[in-house]
């Protein structure tokens, strides 16, 4: 087993433990949503049915003492339509029967529905004006009064059953909350375990190098690594160990311990899986391992320019890589993946991380680079599929979310029935969660699309006043919820800007709510635009605690939240918001000192 897949093996607890709360939520969330649709499906129906009985009932109630003043061409038109409307309504509720005591309520309601009606025909029949006047108050009102208890009764018993069931939906989301909150730091306990135990168990192979290099470098030649298996530190103990020996025999002579050295580090370099190369400064290469020569097929000493046959983007990459180097910058560490280059061996496409160190002469100047093309192929891929992942858990929350706050929306609306005060409190602060989770959710969406490239903005010329004014317009309740009053600030003159205007309304929106999080109550955040030669800049500054000088670039990195800070997001809002700023070729950055507030600008082109 390789090096690279016993790695790959040490990261699998987590990435399985991730996978696993990403199914759980995906449950939790379907499980509510499913008790939510519930109480639609079982009682909302029977609701609407119930109260549409009683409006016809007293339509046909409305047209029997109209009969009853002597006006029967008003009382006429009104007794058929709603006839058929209760009858309708009456047959719904019969094939909606849901809960204990429905059937027998709304047989009932069939009875004496039943029997309005007859007397409702005989009724029509009466010609004496005093004959129907007391019949009316005699059998037909009695009878309307019945019926319309007994769909009051429905009504009730359902909107009863709705409000048990919602109460049963709360219990079950606390159950769910507490066993996911279990269940995740039971497995990320179970995974954090895993990984440290394996990485531990991989490193023991290289303290056993460690130490016999020290050893070594003592200048005891008979110290040997023993490292047992078959990967890549195993072969590179082989080829320590023999360098060891091979050194041992040629101590004796200075020039044979010169050729040992150089042999023994050409071997070492050889026995690395990823390509190693030394560049001088006049651009030739002084060495090469055989992964370069078989993967880049770079040899070393050529007269001739030896990366030309190289593909266009390595060897740009490697050419700005030395020059960092020999400009006496020092070592380059890459930032992350996406420094990585690809290229597209017959094998199929790889990426290649660069790394260098400088090569130093006796006298202390830099005379060359030592390259490291570190092959992250493999963790590419895993990282394409952890954005896959984050995309199809979004996509999957997105449609029971959406369903969630409709339910809550028509709650609130008092669609199924009056609240009360504690409920409407609860019922708003469920929706005001549901809203942030659909922000989350948007910004995760938001960073696959930027992951993927697809970062797309439709430019116009428009006035950078009116994205300000827009912005603070549309800010000022929050502010105002929050006790921060907002400020505006715009220098002459006021320039146009090419702009995607969503876009840059949520660049604005994020850095003002931001600064207004971190503002103490009383304090101004003022949002201000000032002209630049060919652009337009604009400031959001708070009056807040102000940043750490170790955390000013890292507050742009994803999912980053500088510690102990308040916030209800995930660390995605300035990393979205830099990639949209980039995206319309400009800049966005960050001037910050502990307790003087913050102060965040991004700048625009202007417009043509």
């Amino acid at each position: 087993m390789t090096l690279r897949t016993k790695l790959l093996l040490a990261q699998a607890p987590l990435a399985l433990v991730l996978a696993l709360l990403g199914v759980a939520s995906v449950g939790t969330v379907s499980v509510l949503g499913r008790q939510s649709e519930r109480i639609l499906a079982d009682n909302y129906r029977s609701v609407l049915a119930a109260q549409r009985m009683k409006e016809a009932l007293e339509r046909l109630d409305s047209a029997a003492v109209f009969r009853v003043a002597g006006r029967a061409d008003k009382a006429a038109p009104m007794e058929a339509p709603n006839r058929a409307r209760f009858e309708q309504e009456l047959s719904i509720q019969e094939h909606n029967i849901t809960e204990p005591g429905e059937a027998e309520a709304t047989a009932r309601v069939r009875g004496l529905w039943t029997a309005y009606q007859a007397q409702l025909d005989e009724f029509g029949k009466v010609a004496s004006a005093e004959r129907r006047s007391q019949d009316y108050f005699d059998r037909l009102q009695p009878t309307f009064a019945s019926v319309k208890d007994a769909a009051d009764f429905i009504l009730d018993l359902n909107q009863d059953a709705m409000v048990r069931k919602s109460e049963q939906a709360q219990r079950a989301a606390r159950q769910q909350n507490t066993a996911l909150i279990a269940a995740t730091l039971s497995a990320l306990l179970v995974g954090v375990l895993s990984s440290i135990w394996l990485t531990s168990r991989l490193l023991r192979p290289l303290a056993v190098l460690t130490q016999a290099a020290r050893s070594i470098g003592g200048g005891d030649l008979d110290a040997r690594a023993i490292v047992g298996g078959k990967d890549e530190i195993a072969m590179l103990a082989a080829e320590f160990n023999a360098m060891t020996l091979s050194l041992r025999d040629y101590r004796r002579s200075s020039l044979g311990e010169l050729l040992q050295a150089q042999q023994a580090a050409q071997a070492a370099i050889d026995s690395l899986p990823d390509p190693v190369i030394v560049l001088a400064n006049d651009g030739s290469v002084s060495n090469v391992n055989v992964a370069g020569e078989t993967l880049l097929g770079i040899k070393a000493g050529l007269s001739t320019d030896p990366l030309a046959a190289l593909d266009p983007a390595l060897r740009a990459a490697l050419v700005s890589v030395r020059a960092h180097v020999i400009g006496g910058r020092g070592s380059l560490v890459p930032k992350g993946l996406e420094d990585a280059v690809r290229i597209d061996p017959a094998e199929g496409p790889r990426f290649l991380l660069p790394r260098a160190s400088p090569v130093y002469s006796q006298e202390g100047a830099v005379v060359g680079a030592t390259i490291v093309l570190q092959d992250v192929t493999r963790l590419m891929r895993f990282d394409e599929l952890r954005n896959d992942l984050v995309a199809t858990v979004a996509h999957e929350l997105r449609t029971p979310l959406t369903s969630l706050r409709m339910a809550l929306h028509m709650v609130l609306e008092e669609v199924a029935g009056p609240l009360g005060g504690k409920q409407a409190e609860l019922l708003y602060t469920a929706r005001g969660d549901c809203e942030r989770l659909q922000s989350i959710v948007d910004d995760l969406l938001d960073l696959t699309r930027i992951r993927a490239g697809r970062v797309e903005v439709q430019t116009v010329s428009m006035s950078s006043k009116a994205l300000v004014d827009a912005a603070v317009a549309e800010m000022q309740d929050h502010a105002h919820s929050a006790g921060v009053r907002l400020a505006v600030r715009l220098d002459e003159p006021i320039l146009p800007v090419r702009a995607d205007p969503e876009r840059v309304s949520l660049v604005l929106n994020n850095l003002i709510a931001n600064a207004v999080r971190h503002s103490p109550v009383g304090a101004t955040v003022t949002v201000s635009t000032a002209p630049a030669p060919g652009l337009v800049r604009f400031e959001v500054k708070d009056e807040g605690p102000g940043i750490a000088k170790e955390f000013l670039e890292r507050v742009f990195e994803k999912f980053f939240r500088i510690p102990g800070t308040r916030g209800e997001g995930i660390g995605l809002g300035l990393y979205i918001s830099r990639e949209i700023v980039q995206a319309h070729g400009g800049e966005l950055g960050l001037q910050s000192e502990p307790g003087q507030g913050s102060r965040f600008w991004f700048s625009l082109p202007l417009a043509a």
